[in-house]
């Protein structure tokens, strides 16, 4: 089992040592955070910022604690649009440590909840690269579906990767 927390300033030095320890799993799939984040101050600013965003309704961030209360991951919702579209973007990242355990399928799965139920979201779009398997299925499982595929719309490291676009609503 795990736990959806929003992140805190209390935390910040265990955030550091998360996003430092999984930084190459992480800039091996996904566009590097600027290297200003990678310090005590960066993480507190960021922390900040998420809460500052929750406060102003404008994306959600929380921590994935396991049952051991280990922190293994981060889900977030980001760009909240309400008037017209009551929707936002769905993003997560997990430690390399705590993949194939379930705990993405899981995570996602109450932030769903979450953004359908107390925040009264309508809808939430995601995307993966189309070989990130592991994150395709995550998707899938949480009753996601494909509307489209963008061709060569993400570059990481000098290579272009198409993209699938994924919708779910409430």
């Amino acid at each position: 089992m795990i736990h959806l927390l929003p992140p805190t300033p209390e935390v910040a030095d265990e955030l550091l040592r998360f996003e430092t320890d999984n930084r190459a799993f992480f800039e091996a799939r996904i566009n590097a955070r600027p290297p200003g984040y990678y310090s005590p101050e960066g993480v507190r600013a960021a922390i900040e910022l998420a809460l500052r965003e929750a406060k102003e309704d404008k994306g959600y961030q929380f921590l994935v604690r396991d049952a051991a209360g280990e922190l293994v991951g981060r889900v977030n919702l980001i760009g909240v649009k309400r008037a017209h579209f009551h929707s936002a973007e769905l993003g997560y990242r997990m430690a390399e440590s705590a993949c194939g355990k379930g705990h993405a399928s899981e995570a996602v799965r109450q932030v769903l909840a979450k953004a359908f139920g107390e925040l009264g979201l309508r809808r939430l779009e995601a995307n993966a690269r189309v070989d990130n398997e592991g994150s395709v299925r995550v998707l899938l499982r949480n009753g996601f579906s494909v509307y489209g595929r963008s061709t060569k719309s993400f570059e990481l490291g000098g290579v272009w990767h198409d993209r699938l676009h994924f919708e779910r609503h409430a």
